[in-house]
């Protein structure tokens, strides 16, 4: 993982270095170089990104066949499997088309997150006195190394406090951050799942669990996390959202054409 760290630290200290005229109390060069690092990358694997999208389009036009066949074979499963793959292969899909892009992608997105776990290491090159002289702040938060709801021992809360109050898991601060982190986990996975091919209720109900689980869990996380990495996670779910709404209503509309 170090392999893909360091030349992505590398990238995040050069884009910071460019940025650091526009630094400010509001918005740091450290914030800024942490978004276009975030959108730069997703922008690297675009390509990969665009073939899980298309491959998620495809499901979703065969959806109303799909839907057709289970009613037809609803009390058949072995012959409902049997014509669901023929209507895949009658149409050239890859049920699972889109998971290979996504695991090719995953190394360069965990080789991200250590990066902003381990600034020091992979952006500063271990100079921890450069590292904590810089600005870091993020419109509401003092110190995007620390958790949004870190309490300094001059008594300052790292996020938005909530004015003395803490709350039980939550802690000092409001965790606007991490909410946002949640619901954009929840609107992509939602996303996703909605275009995947459910055979029978209970894998329907599983992908429900995920669906709801997985932000709640990406909540929690966010708590915890210094917040420059919950920064990355929230930009490169409004990417992918974005991207995948474009691609999932073009596909929708193209449905809407042939139904008609």
């Amino acid at each position: 993982m170090q392999m893909i760290a360091r030349p992505l630290g590398f990238i995040v200290k050069i884009i910071y270095d460019v940025l650091s005229i526009l630094d400010n109390p509001l918005i740091s060069a450290y914030a800024m170089a942490i978004i276009v690092a975030s959108i730069l990358l997703k922008l690297v694997l675009f390509p990969l990104t665009k073939k899980q999208t298309d491959s998620m389009k495809k499901m979703q036009e065969l959806n109303p066949e799909l839907a057709k066949l289970k009613l037809k074979y609803k009390n058949d499963s072995e012959t409902l499997n049997r014509k669901t793959m023929e209507l895949y292969k009658e149409n050239n899909v890859n049920p699972m088309g889109g998971c290979l892009p996504l695991l090719i992608q995953f190394p360069f997105l965990i080789g991200f997150f250590y990066v902003l776990r381990e600034p020091v290491t992979y952006v500063f090159n271990g100079n921890q006195m450069a590292y904590d002289m810089i600005n870091k702040s993020f419109i509401w938060i003092n110190d995007l190394g620390f958790a949004a709801n870190h309490v300094f021992e001059n008594g300052l809360v790292n996020g938005l406090g909530m004015g003395g109050a803490t709350l039980p898991l939550i802690g000092a601060a409001i965790p606007i951050l991490a909410i946002l982190a949640g619901i954009t986990t929840y609107v992509q996975t939602k996303m996703t799942t909605s275009t995947q091919p459910t055979g029978n209720d209970q894998q329907a109900a599983t992908q429900n669990t995920m669906a709801m689980m997985m932000p709640v869990m990406i909540f929690f996380f966010a708590l915890n996390f210094p917040s420059g990495l919950t920064l990355y996670w929230v930009v490169s779910n409004l990417f992918q959202i974005t991207q995948q709404y474009v691609a999932l209503h073009n596909g929708r509309k193209l449905v809407e054409v042939k139904t008609k």
